[in-house]
């Protein structure tokens, strides 16, 4: 009855404005066209939550002329529903090129049989406060249906609620003969306009029938009211006889902005309307719309609204039906025929179109001629092609020598048992990856070069780190990390994917992290989330774990030897993974010392390490202990707590923990979510690690092993009563005293993801 009515009041309205939108439902490119079973145009777009699109020229929706035209794609439904905004009533039904379709909830109050009242629906204030729309008064209407019902209609024009606007009718009857079918005049339906230019509106339903009259009730146990489109609503005698569905369109009148063309063109740089369109202003709301001038139309439909949208028509696009005979010319708004060679006319198909010429001695001659000269053109150009191919490949070579690619296949041949070597990148991929090095793709620049975040032509993200041009002192960092991580599979360390050494400049190839540096999380302040306490403890074991995994589970032990928060990096997850082998090396089993210097991060270097130029795993560790420190302090390993004054935070920390003030220089999130007993141990773990003599420092090993039991504590306490002793696994096994190979290259700390964080390096000749 009624639900069917409505639903084909639906249809209806559907069929109708998908007509009008014919050349209007485009969507940019690259956007989400539809949401659902309705089509989301430009200037709308679909966007996470409907919140605003922040990436200006790239976003779904127009940007800078006001709220609204993003759209929240609510996925929970089946299928999922468009919503304007971060509202939760206005759904979105369709979208013309001057209104919005929304649904709107009827007022509802029903009677059963008994004389009970069974059903009472209010709904809900609809508003555009926020947006420039407002609601239809020339198609919107208030309906009330019912013997003896009154629809009231309030609403606002502006957001203080002042001034309010107010409509309302009666329907009355008390037979069905009453009753006035098709019609809406007051016999069981009235309908009465609403004011202009309202911004909020909600209707409400008076309705107190004679519940002693059975014959009413037989006929009209229920009434309604709602305010909706008049021309895909009519009423009947039967709507008084079946509770009404709730999907019935109201209709919203859309613009750009909320000032006039006049208004608008001030400021260009916000003004929507581009060449080759003119601009009017909205009849019935505030704002403008741009139209394409005779001979345009839009990238996204009829409507010109961003930079560089509109294109002429193209006449000469389709070959069969354009309308010259032979050569179609299209021109800046229209377009010209012409006739080829050896035939003459003006070339239109209304006109006298083209008439050939009888020299087809000359026409054969030319063509012979023309065949020649193609030929040697063609085979010019194989030759040139032929030698810049040879030459290219000299080039290549000359770069993969200059480039250490020798050194690096002799050092894999070494190591053998490492994991499969990484895959060689051409130059033209890592090209085309990074838009051909774009400086808007840049994730951060240090001493080692440049860090561009890529996309490759499988779709996977990646960063490539390309080093500084006629710097050959980083060749022997670049081969070393090269050789360092193909030795290394573990979840926690940074996979390299790939190098590419036959170009000028070397470029290395890493997955890619989303969340930064861990020095980032922990001294960036507001500019990225604060980690929690679970979180920091949770990185600071997997970053143990894995320095543990390069001291003892390798082929070859390995010593990162520039341990720093600031090359501890986080992927989408805050899974922490340690980066920056650069200067890292490789013990040999068969050899305890080497010529070395020392070398490292300022407050992060191992002092034994610096004094006796000797480097063994505990310098890892030591720098390890530098790391937990600022997880639970927040502050840097060299940091001021008044002007002018600088102090080293372990030596800070261990004179701290001596006067038993540790808690006055903690994190404030570590106080507010550690228990006292975690903060203690973690301390004391640091402390251990930061041991001025080395071999009284615990080994990776055991550090991973401590950390991962109070993890194991943290975990579990929620649903454990009593106390858990933990016992620090020992494990005498270390790496031994070991110096790197002679060598005076500085390392620059900073890291492929953001070149953030302290990067201040030592380089110490003994």
């Amino acid at each position: 009855m009624l639900q069917q009515r409505l639903l084909l009041i639906q249809l209806s309205c559907w069929l109708t404005f998908v007509s009008s939108v014919a050349a209007f439902v485009e969507t940019k490119q690259d956007c989400q066209a539809t949401c659902g079973n309705v089509s989301i145009p430009y200037p709308f777009g679909i966007t996470v939550g409907g919140e605003d699109d922040t990436r200006g020229a790239g976003a779904c929706s127009i940007y800078r002329v006001g709220y609204g035209y993003s759209v929240n794609c609510n996925t929970s439904y089946n299928p999922p529903k468009p919503f304007i905004g971060t509202s939760s009533n206005l759904e979105i039904l369709g979208i013309t090129e001057t209104e919005i379709h929304l649904k709107t909830l009827p007022d509802i109050l029903c009677y059963n049989r008994h004389r009970d009242p069974e059903l009472n629906i209010s709904s809900d204030a609809m508003s555009l406060f926020e947006t420039s729309f407002t609601f239809s008064a020339t198609r919107n209407k208030l309906f009330s249906i019912g013997c003896g019902s009154s629809g009231l209609t309030s609403g606002y024009k502006l957001a203080e609620k002042v001034q309010p606007t107010s409509s309302s009718c009666d329907a009355w009857c008390d037979t069905l003969e009453d009753v006035n079918e098709e019609t809406c005049d007051g016999g069981g339906c009235c309908q009465v306009s609403i004011a202009k230019g309202l911004k909020e509106i909600e209707a409400d339903l008076l309705w107190k029938p004679n519940t002693t009259d059975t014959n009413l009730l037989s006929f009209n146990p229920c009434s309604y009211t709602f305010v909706a489109d008049y021309e895909q609503f009519t009423f009947s005698a039967s709507d008084l006889t079946a509770e009404p569905t709730r999907d019935i369109p109201i209709l919203v009148d859309w613009a750009i902005g909320t000032t006039t063309c006049e208004e608008s063109q001030m400021n260009l740089t916000t003004f929507a309307c581009q060449e080759n369109t003119h601009c009017s202003d909205s009849g019935n709301n505030p704002g403008y719309r741009c139209t394409c001038n005779e001979g345009y139309k839009g990238k996204w439909g009829t409507l010109i609204l961003v930079p560089d949208a509109e294109v002429y028509v193209n006449e000469c696009e389709d070959q069969n039906n354009n309308p010259c005979v032979e050569i179609c010319i299209n021109t800046n708004g229209s377009f010209n025929c012409a006739c080829p060679e050896g035939s003459h006319g003006d070339g239109r198909k209304d006109g006298l179109g083209c008439t050939r010429d009888s020299k087809f001695l000359l026409i054969t001659v030319a063509l012979g001629i023309g065949l020649g000269f193609l030929f040697l053109i063609i085979a010019s150009s194989w030759l040139h092609l032929i030698y810049k191919k040879r030459k290219l490949i000299k080039q290549r070579e000359k770069y993969f020598q200059q480039n250490g690619g020798s050194l690096l296949k002799g050092q894999l041949a070494l190591n053998e048992g490492g994991v499969e070597t990484s895959k060689n990148f051409t130059e033209k991929e890592l090209k085309s990856a990074t838009n051909n090095y774009d400086e808007s793709l840049v994730l951060g620049r240090g001493g080692f070069g440049t860090v561009y975040k890529g996309t490759l032509c499988d779709g996977r993200v990646v960063a490539i780190k390309k080093s500084k041009e006629d710097d050959q002192s980083q060749n022997e960092q670049f081969i070393n990390e090269v050789v360092i991580l193909t030795q290394i599979n573990h979840r926690n360390v940074v996979k390299l994917l790939g190098c590419c050494l036959e170009v000028e400049v070397p470029l290395l190839v890493y997955e890619y992290l989303s969340n930064g540096t861990l020095f980032q999380h922990i001294h960036s302040g507001s500019e990225v989330p604060s980690i929690s306490w679970e979180s920091r403890l949770r990185i600071a074991a997997e970053t143990a774990g894995a320095l543990a995994y390069l001291h003892s589970s390798t082929t070859i032990p390995i010593i990162h030897r520039d341990v720093k928060s600031a090359n501890i990096l986080l992927d989408e997850n805050y899974i922490a993974k340690v980066a920056d082998f650069g200067a890292s090396t490789l013990i040999p089993l068969d050899q305890t010392k080497l010529a070395t210097v020392a070398q490292g991060t300022r407050g992060y270097m191992d002092p034994e390490y610096f004094n006796t130029s000797q480097l063994t795993g505990k310098s890892d560790v030591y720098s390890f202990g530098v790391v937990l420190l600022e997880l639970l302090t927040g502050k840097k390993p060299i940091f001021s707590e008044t002007p002018g004054e600088l102090k080293n935070l372990a030596a800070y920390f261990i004179s701290l923990m001596e006067e038993d003030k540790l808690f006055q220089f903690l994190d404030a999130r570590v106080v507010n979510e550690a228990t006292t007993k975690q903060v203690i141990a973690v301390s004391e773990l640091a402390k251990r690690c930061l041991n001025s003599m080395g071999d009284k420092r615990p080994t990776m090993k055991q550090v991973a092993s401590e950390l991962e039991s109070w993890r194991g504590i943290e975990t579990t306490a929620s649903s454990c009563h009593h106390e858990t002793n933990t016992i620090l696994p020992t494990d005498p096994r270390d790496l031994y005293t070991a110096p790197l190979f002679a060598s005076t290259t500085t390392v620059d700390s900073a890291q492929y993801s953001f070149g953030a964080g302290i990067t201040d390096s030592i380089s110490i000749p003994r």
